[in-house]
């Protein structure tokens, strides 16, 4: 019962809280009311739920809003930045998170290029940043089960489409699992613990306009 050395973390192929970073676009009220390919009370526990393992990971995580300054939208959904904390969002009017100069160069000052990704619309807003980063060099882990779409289909095909363009699919259960790796890595093992949290739909979420 011995575990191998910890390979090193910067050149492991599989994700690793030092070679990674967590990025959130657009988990806004009127994005997450507007999603139809799952509940949306499953969908705010997911993207808590999934952030609150980079948190324990401490992974570098980038968050972006959309037309808040603006005024034309709201800030992100209050049980999202219950977890986050105080976080600097980087506001842009572009739907393509990628072709904004400030969102940019927070992803790029992560120095990672290992990136797990979580947006709203699956269709839109996760689809063409990560099709960009793609071309970019990087690697992007779209987190599928804490995403959504306009319809099924939408997010359906935008996940075909960038899993096909070379984006790797991941689901919150695996993300943690493959930050933590050994039970042995005793200092996580609380925060990891926070996988067996299972969403209870008799316990909903607070309302996304909160």
């Amino acid at each position: 019962m011995t575990s191998e050395a910890i390979r090193d973390p910067l050149t492991d192929h599989l994700l690793t809280p030092q070679n990674a970073a967590f990025v959130i676009i657009d988990y806004q009220p009127t994005q997450v009311n507007s999603i139809r390919s799952m509940d949306h009370d499953e969908l705010v526990f997911n993207i808590v739920h999934t952030t609150k393992a980079a948190l324990t990971y401490k992974l570098p995580i980038v968050l972006s809003t959309v037309n808040v300054s603006n005024g034309s939208n709201k800030p992100t959904i209050a049980p999202l930045m219950e977890v986050l904390g105080d976080i600097t969002a980087y506001d842009r009017t572009t739907i393509n998170a990628w072709e904004d100069v400030e969102f940019k160069k927070a992803v790029e000052a992560t120095s990672r290029r290992k990136i797990i990704m979580t947006a709203l619309w699956t269709e839109a807003c996760l689809s063409f940043p990560t099709l960009d980063m793609l071309r970019d060099g990087y690697e992007v882990y779209a987190v599928v089960d804490a995403v959504g779409g306009t319809s099924p289909a939408a997010h359906e095909t935008a996940l075909r489409r960038i899993e096909q363009a070379g984006a790797r699919l991941i689901s919150k259960t695996q993300l943690y699992c493959e930050l933590q790796r050994d039970w042995a890595r005793k200092d996580t093992v609380p925060g990891f613990l926070d996988v067996f949290q299972k969403f209870d739909p008799k316990q909903p979420a607070k309302p996304a306009g909160s």
